[in-house]
């Protein structure tokens, strides 16, 4: 399959969705491993107490790819992650992700053709209001 065939297969549907509360103890640890300091993250008695902006790159869904999604995992590496924050994630916020594939396509260079894959997580919180759009690449090398 090509990358656009396989876009159309696969793409422009939530194929995974979970649901979790967010707890004080979690954005503290994600803040203090991250090496933030200031009080807003690392306080949860400071008035405007907030999760740090990467906090939902640390949430995953159950699957990374759509159920028979064909990709060869052990020629696959991860290819990094991009946020676009919406509103600050907080303490007591039930936390909704939906998880689908925004985009597929390939490049060619002088290893081979590589296959790239764009995993998109929506999250909204409680009241549905977005909070956070994160996007995971991976990429398959030596893609047929």
């Amino acid at each position: 399959m090509t990358a656009a065939e396989l876009l159309a297969e696969y793409g422009d549907h939530v194929f995974d969705e979970i649901d979790l509360e967010i707890e004080a103890d979690s954005l503290v640890g994600f803040a203090t491993a991250c090496g933030e300091t200031h009080p807003r993250f690392v306080d949860p008695s400071h008035a405007d107490f907030q999760g740090v902006p990467n906090y939902l790159t640390r949430i995953h869904g159950t699957r990374s790819l759509p159920e028979g999604f064909p990709v060869e995992m052990h020629r696959c590496f991860d290819a990094g992650k991009s946020i676009q924050v919406h509103q600050p994630v907080r303490q007591g916020d039930r936390v909704t992700g939906r998880s689908e594939i925004h985009d597929i396509y390939e490049k060619s260079g002088r290893t081979g053709t590589m296959l790239f894959i764009v995993h998109r997580m929506n999250f909204y919180n409680q009241g549905g209001d977005p909070l956070a759009t994160v996007d995971w690449r991976l990429v398959q090398r030596e893609f047929d």
